[in-house]
């Protein structure tokens, strides 16, 4: 089997078996590539690899100036590749397991203030046209209200949202799935983009015949839901229109804000870990040093005798 053969099976096995996201997916193939193209300069075959040709590959990664992120990641693919590859007896061992990854610092995660929340939620229904302006409105209140990722937002069924529902049903990482609650705000601007959505979208299929969508915002795109790349475009330009800086907001970012903002106001941990759809509480726990370095600057800030 050629080694290009190799890999798309076992993407498709990712897919199939693991229920892996398109998201990850695209990433290993993207991984495997470089690998391939690296074996190829010098002649080797990808299940003929030992533990030594996948170090030489990630000294090499490293000369190149890669990110250790980058290169764990690299890493993470050729294990689970491998892995793959001993369980289905293509070889007899994976010459991955064994090799440490570089040692990745953790950044802490950058956040936005209240109030410049505030201003990108009040512009976000000033920024666009017609119902784009409902549409936006909607997505900017129900980012920031459960802190979903934004390919979770993206792909939401429009059944998920009938009913005037308290709390949406959300299908993270994994295929798992969590329950949310929604503000008032999110409840109201729900609302208002589910009469102009459905009003659209019943009088396009009775012009095309083409049955409605099952997502809550609907696009031609490929997938047949707003992309998060349309989605990043739009959440600048709102931050343009709101007077916040554009390379401080990204949808991650309101994530980010939405945990943070919680626990500066008494939420606990395991409630911010099972909100966000985090597998461990250690990854939640990073939110704590944000406060930390928030509660630094405000005494360095404004105490007296900081000042002086």
């Amino acid at each position: 089997m050629k080694d290009a053969r190799l890999v798309s099976t076992f993407l498709e096995a990712q897919a199939a078996e693991l229920d892996a996201s398109t998201n990850t997916r695209l990433a290993y193939a993207r991984d495997l590539k470089d690998f391939l193209a690296w074996s190829a300069s010098r002649s080797a075959a990808l299940l003929e690899a030992e533990r030594k040709d996948i170090e030489a590959y990630l000294i090499s990664l490293e000369a190149a100036g890669l990110a250790p992120s980058t290169r764990a990641r690299r890493l993470s693919a050729l294990r689970q590749f491998y892995r793959f590859a001993f369980e289905e007896g293509w070889r007899t061992s994976n010459p991955a397991i064994e090799i440490k990854g570089p040692k990745r610092k953790k950044p802490l995660p950058k956040t936005l203030m209240e109030e410049e929340v505030d201003r990108l939620l009040a512009t976000a229904s000033r920024t666009g046209k017609g119902s784009d302006r409902t549409r936006n409105a909607c997505m900017m209140e129900l980012l920031y209200a459960t802190g979903m990722r934004v390919s979770e937002l993206v792909s939401l069924p429009v059944a998920a949202a009938r009913g005037d529902p308290r709390m949406l049903l959300i299908k993270g990482k994994g295929g798992k799935e969590r329950l949310v609650p929604l503000s008032d705000p999110a409840k109201a601007a729900l609302a208002a983009w589910l009469d102009a959505r459905d009003a659209a979208e019943n009088g396009a299929s009775r012009e095309s015949g083409k049955p409605v969508s099952r997502f809550l915002f609907p696009s031609g795109s490929a997938q047949g839901h707003l992309t998060r790349h349309r989605f990043y475009g739009l959440i600048k330009e709102i931050a343009v229109a709101a007077g916040v800086s554009p390379g401080k907001v990204t949808p991650h970012r309101l994530r980010h804000a939405f945990a943070t903002h919680l626990l500066a106001r008494g939420a606990d941990l395991r409630s911010i870990q099972t909100l966000l759809g985090h597998a461990d509480i250690a990854t939640t726990e990073i939110y704590t040093h944000v406060l930390e370095n928030r509660l630094k600057e405000l005494v360095l800030d404004h105490h007296p005798m900081a000042r002086a």
